[in-house]
């Protein structure tokens, strides 16, 4: 890609190791990246649409827990030009550096330092892989090149109430460009200097020159009381030396970004905010616009057949409002509302399913009652069951529910009629 020092090699490491644990039960079969999302996509499709929109074409995505589902889904979907010498590459734990799995996201880049090697870039991106979000990376790599950082961190802003919930970037008071401090969910910061009322939260993006990084994880590797964790151990060791440096994500600008979603970025950690996510993309106007030709989201998952809505009598209608409806979903004769529906979901007669996200192949049964559920694939609701109406039926059928009182089904439940 261009900047401003001419032509340079880049090279995109995606970290997509993570467990997932508070994603449970959607994380039981397949690794938190894996987790489908928006009814056509999975969430590593956005931090690789976002790549490649960004001009980085040479990509590499460290696998590790349950890993099948995703590196199916980047082999069969993530496929460039070998004449260009192109690529998008799913990579497991390969036990380079000993028998031992990555210790963190420090340790997965330094046992994939032949990969490095193999491309030689002069800069690397390294990104998360399950946030939902638009960014064009290589206007974050212009900075970092203008300032000669040692590491340069992608930052959002946020309330200056929820600074325990991330990890904070204090700015330095001479270079609002500068880290002056890298806190971890911290009681207590101090807000912008030209927003006092917001801080700085990090977005796990995060740009290097390769030689830097390189010396970087070595260093780290030999460290017994280091948690061998980008966020936790690589950025404040720069930071300490006054080399770490923030990318405020307001000054991105995406083609085709629309007021209401410009700046949108979600951590989609936990089943709540999971299913807000979902609940973002349904509004007449969302607050994330999946329809913004100029920035794709790319996905690939097969070739169904259009959405069908079938019967039309005055108590049999099949129809959807304020929803998201896949290719290969029918529904007939049943309500859908203000829910997320993914492909080859079928809904039968009278039933009815509100602020709902179904996966793949979900059937739900005659005269059924959906209600801020979320059924993971292939799940079978028999006729007239219930779901998200009555919370202690949902329990004894060992349905998971939050604290919020959202109902999940998990992939494989077997539901009793």
């Amino acid at each position: 890609m261009v900047s401003r020092t001419g032509r340079l090699k880049v090279l995109a490491i995606v970290l997509a190791g993570g467990e997932g644990k508070r994603l449970m039960p959607l994380t039981a079969d397949r690794a938190k990246p894996a987790v489908p999302f928006g009814g056509s996509y999975r969430l590593i499709d956005f931090a690789l649409s976002n790549i490649v929109n960004s001009g980085c074409l040479k990509v590499v995505v460290l696998t590790q827990y349950k890993s099948h589902s995703l590196d199916a889904h980047i082999t069969r979907t993530w496929r460039m030009s070998n004449l260009l010498g192109n690529y998008v590459a799913p990579v497991p734990a390969q036990q380079r550096m000993g028998k031992h799995w990555f210790a963190g996201s420090a340790d997965a880049i330094y046992q994939s330092l032949n990969l490095v090697h193999d491309e030689k870039p002069d800069i690397i991106v390294v990104v998360g892989a399950d946030h939902v979000y638009r960014m064009d990376f290589s206007q974050m790599i212009d900075q970092h090149i203008e300032t000669k950082a040692g590491v340069t961190v992608a930052a959002i802003r946020q309330p200056l109430s929820l600074a325990d919930q991330f990890g904070v970037i204090e700015v330095d008071d001479a270079d609002p460009r500068r880290i002056g401090a890298f806190l971890e969910k911290p009681k207590s910061a101090k807000g912008l200097p030209d927003a006092p009322d917001e801080v700085l939260a990090s977005m796990g993006n995060y740009v290097f020159d390769a030689d830097v990084l390189e010396r970087a994880v070595r260093e780290d590797s030999d460290l017994e009381d280091s948690a061998h964790d980008m966020g936790g151990d690589i950025v404040p060791a720069f930071v300490d030396r006054g080399e770490g440096y923030v990318y405020d994500f307001k000054d991105n600008d995406i083609p085709g970004a629309t007021d209401r979603d410009r700046g949108y970025w979600r951590d989609v950690g936990t089943i709540d905010s999971y299913y807000d996510a979902h609940m973002d993309l349904v509004s007449v106007h969302p607050i994330f616009n999946l329809y913004n030709d100029r920035w794709p989201i790319y996905t690939n998952y097969g070739s169904p057949p259009p959405a069908k809505f079938v019967h039309g009598s005055h108590d049999r209608v099949g129809h959807a409002v304020g929803s998201a409806v896949s290719p290969g979903v029918v529904i007939s004769g049943a309500t859908v509302a203000d829910s997320v529906i993914s492909p080859r979901v079928h809904v039968h007669s009278f039933s009815n399913v509100s602020r709902s996200v179904l996966l793949d192949n979900v059937e739900v049964g005659r005269s059924c009652q959906i209600h801020r559920a979320i059924i993971d694939k292939g799940v079978r609701v028999p006729s007239g069951v219930n779901i998200g109406i009555d919370h202690e039926e949902d329990r004894a059928r060992g349905f998971t529910i939050t604290d919020s009182g959202l109902v999940v089904v998990g992939k494989g439940t077997v539901i009793e009629g």
